[in-house]
């Protein structure tokens, strides 16, 4: 059985497709198609943002502390192509997060500098002697302690709503006890909404 069919059609979702159309009289058939294909996309959108995050949040999170060397934390980055670390006390609470943009500024470096990628930036940062000077040493000196963090029972509308609002592209899924339990990006909403949608 497809998701279309699946998915239950509700009155908003008729509603939000002929808001879309901008229209409410002189319907045809084939508006009528258009309007309840328009609906099953609303439908589906709606069923996606009532997910929760532990539905989609990624649970096998690298993280580092505070003390962690410069290098070690992007060696971390390059290796597993991730563009950013929770950073954890010693017993294990979330102290900040670091991230690509973070090793960026910490050289001067605009984050849209066109001549490099994120990742041969990040490469050439330690592959030369003279620029190994200018580099803080630890995570502590270059992280965000401003972290933006979520539960794991909030929903997927409550994901996009706290990302527009702080203009982040992930969050950190903590517990009460501030562990750190999951992360959660942009790259995983999409993927969702395209298993959901497509």
């Amino acid at each position: 059985m497809s998701q279309q069919s699946k998915t239950e059609l509700r009155r908003e979702d008729f509603q939000n497709a002929l808001r879309e159309m901008d229209t409410y009289i002189d319907v045809n058939l084939e508006d009528l198609m258009k309007i309840t294909k328009a609906a099953q996309k609303h439908a589906q959108l709606r069923q996606v943002e009532q997910l929760l995050v532990r539905d989609i949040m990624t649970t096998n999170v690298k993280t580092v502390h505070p003390e962690t060397s410069i290098r070690d934390a992007a060696k971390i980055l390059l290796e597993l192509r991730i563009s950013g670390l929770p950073v954890v006390t010693q017993d294990g609470k979330l102290a900040g997060i670091v991230t690509e943009a973070d090793f960026l500024s910490a050289l001067g470096i605009p984050c849209h500098h066109p001549a490099h990628s994120v990742w041969q930036t990040l490469e050439s940062m330690f592959s030369s002697q003279s620029e190994q000077s200018l580099v803080p040493e630890k995570v502590a000196d270059i992280m965000s302690a401003q972290t933006v963090a979520i539960t794991d029972d909030k929903t997927v509308h409550d994901i996009i709503d706290a990302m527009k609002r702080h203009h982040v592209k992930r969050l950190v899924v903590a517990n009460e006890q501030k562990q750190v339990t999951g992360i959660v990006t942009r790259t995983s909403l999409v993927k969702v909404l395209l298993q959901k949608i497509l």
